[in-house]
């Protein structure tokens, strides 16, 4: 049916006129802004990811990025498997290591809405025969890394002698770190404590529990559990650098036992999935939710840095809170409450700190999140460097700083570049970096350890000495400032 145009004229001059009219003409308006401004967004984040892949020298990663619930921009680039070239796409599939915890956080949670669990239950309750200094840990401190428990791993990150059965046995018989509730220490046997009790009170394994209550909830199919030994279809090789620059083969050991906290591969538009059905409250009511994104304290108030099975990023009371999943220095996902906003990075290179880049990606989204992390300053600072070289780092930051109005990087995050400098046999740049570092973080025992490892690089002994000692005054405790500085003052 057609209408005669001044008829059509008389019909929008009328509903102009309505109660309403304009906010109904303003909706639009702001949704077409809104979708401008992510697609502008979006082609700055595939920008700044090729460049931090460059930087980074990673193979192969996939990103997504979730506002208001829905997937705004996804991607995979890069190669899945160096060795035949086989390409990522969307179905690639990565391991995520320790942000499994995250998943256990949640299968607990599902625990407590049923009424089997308590956080505040001491581990006695849910699981005999275990040490007496043990019984008194609670189900919380066990999420948060605050129980004390001895790890089953040692402090090179391997299974204490015997496999996993042995160390097991030995984690039993070994002392306490400190009282439960005063520390806070990242512990392997606080999940596989946890994975024992989804066991007993879920009435399945906890591979299974989480895949029938979670993974088939959401539909993540190509979602699992395992690690090198296994056959995992579509399964992105993992890689890492070695001291000397060589690329080289990760093997993943992830006993059963111990992959509620490490062992998971999934894709990032899985995971996408996975996060939209929590933020949707098909997983956890969002009382629950809350509960386990809310960050915990130490017995004396003082904040802690985990939630329950999510490590809590911090910034303040008026700052944009997030709470995250990361794992093995190759894996990152982010979720913003407050900002309604989640990114996930996934790659195949153990030392990516994918973790470093989130910040920067949600800042492009929500441009307030700029004033976070200090991660957009790195990226400016990298450019200003490659046009204009390493002699005025300190005054090309401040350009950066002023000029984007954003924080300074932050410590690890020039520690990252220090060292990947290092690596590319390019000494000097690695030097300014490292040495900028030092001086924007005086106190920081790393920060001076890194920088004289750099000054050892090309020899520079006296200066070497220097900050090893300055590292070792700030920490006491720092085997490798020790070594080194003894093998230095024998020369």
């Amino acid at each position: 049916m057609s209408f005669p145009r001044t008829l059509c004229f008389l019909i929008v001059s009328l509903a102009a006129g309505m109660p309403g009219a304009s906010a109904l003409a303003a909706a639009p308006a702001s949704a077409a802004a809104d979708a401008s401004a992510d697609s502008a967004a979006s082609k700055a984040v595939l920008e700044f990811m090729r460049a931090e892949m460059q930087e980074r020298r990673i193979p192969g990663l996939q990103i997504a990025v979730i506002r208001h619930q829905k997937v705004v921009f996804s991607s995979a680039l890069g190669v899945a498997n160096i060795q035949h070239g086989v390409p990522v796409d969307d179905r690639t599939v990565f391991s995520i290591n320790s942000g499994t915890k995250a998943v256990t956080g949640v299968a607990i949670m599902q625990l407590v809405e049923q009424g089997k669990l308590a956080l505040a239950a001491p581990v006695s309750r849910y699981l005999d025969g275990l040490p007496a200094a043990w019984q008194g840990v609670t189900i919380a401190q066990l999420l948060n890394h605050t129980s004390g428990i001895p790890d089953v791993l040692d402090r090179e990150g391997d299974l204490l002698p015997g496999g996993m059965d042995g160390a097991w046995k030995t984690a039993q018989t070994l002392p306490v770190q400190f009282a439960p509730g005063q520390r806070f220490s990242y512990n392997q046997t606080n999940y596989v404590l946890l994975g024992k009790i989804i066991d007993r009170l879920s009435g399945e394994p906890f591979l299974a529990s989480i895949r029938h209550r979670q993974f088939d909830v959401v539909g993540m199919p190509d979602s699992s559990f395992g690690d090198s030994a296994d056959v995992i279809k579509n399964k992105a090789n993992s890689y890492r650098f070695g001291r000397d620059g060589t690329l080289r083969n990760v093997v993943e050991e992830f006993p059963p036992a111990m992959r509620t906290g490490a062992g998971m591969n999934t894709t990032a538009t899985e995971l996408g999935k996975w996060i939209v059905a929590l933020q949707q409250g098909r997983l956890l009511q969002p009382a629950s939710m809350a509960a386990m994104w809310t960050p915990s304290s130490f017995a004396d108030g003082r904040p802690a840095p985990w939630a329950m099975g999510w490590p809590a990023i911090r910034r303040g009371a008026q700052a944009h809170r997030a709470v995250a999943g990361i794992g093995g220095g190759r894996s990152a996902f982010y979720i913003y409450p407050d900002d309604d906003l989640a990114v996930i990075i996934l790659t195949n290179l153990a030392g990516a700190q994918p973790d470093q880049l989130i910040d920067t990606v949600a800042g492009l989204y929500v441009p307030a999140l700029r004033a976070t992390g200090g991660g957009y300053a790195l990226y400016r600072l990298r450019e200003q460097t490659a046009r204009g070289g390493f002699d005025d780092i300190d005054g090309q930051l401040r350009q950066v700083t002023r000029q984007y109005a954003v924080p300074n990087p932050s410590e690890g995050s020039l520690n990252g570049w220090g060292y990947r400098l290092l690596s590319r046999k390019q000494p000097k740049p690695a030097i300014a970096v490292l040495g900028l570092a030092a001086r924007l973080y005086p106190d920081s025992a790393n920060a001076h350890d890194s920088l004289a490892e750099a000054y050892e690089a090309v020899e520079e002994q006296a200066l070497a000495i220097r900050h090893y000692r300055r590292s070792l005054e700030l920490d006491p405790d720092n085997r490798n400032a020790a070594g080194h500085l003894a093998a230095l003052e024998k020369k």
